[in-house]
């Protein structure tokens, strides 16, 4: 199964340890959780059939406790996976 990789930039300015705990029971073991001036994101590095699976389901998992996702941030290299035609499959 391919991997994906993606960041998920929150609504709140840090990520609290109860906040790093529920996003791990909700099933977010598989992201990085952190705040950098102010701005709070998770890290993915998410195993799924298609990035569109695992960008839907990482935003779930997160919004399930209760915080807004604001935006999702794709690297280059995922970026370029996504265009060629084996990403697009």
């Amino acid at each position: 199964m391919p991997e994906h990789r993606f960041t998920l930039i929150l609504d709140c300015d840090q990520v609290s340890e109860e906040l790093a705990d529920a996003l791990f029971a909700a099933g977010c073991d598989d992201g990085t959780a952190g705040s950098c001036e102010g701005v709070a994101s998770v890290d993915f590095w998410r195993d799924a059939p298609s990035f569109d699976e695992a960008a839907r389901d990482a935003i779930g998992q997160v919004q399930s406790c209760g915080v807004v996702v604001k935006r999702l941030v794709v690297t280059e290299e995922q970026m370029a996976a996504l265009q060629s035609p084996a990403g697009a499959a």
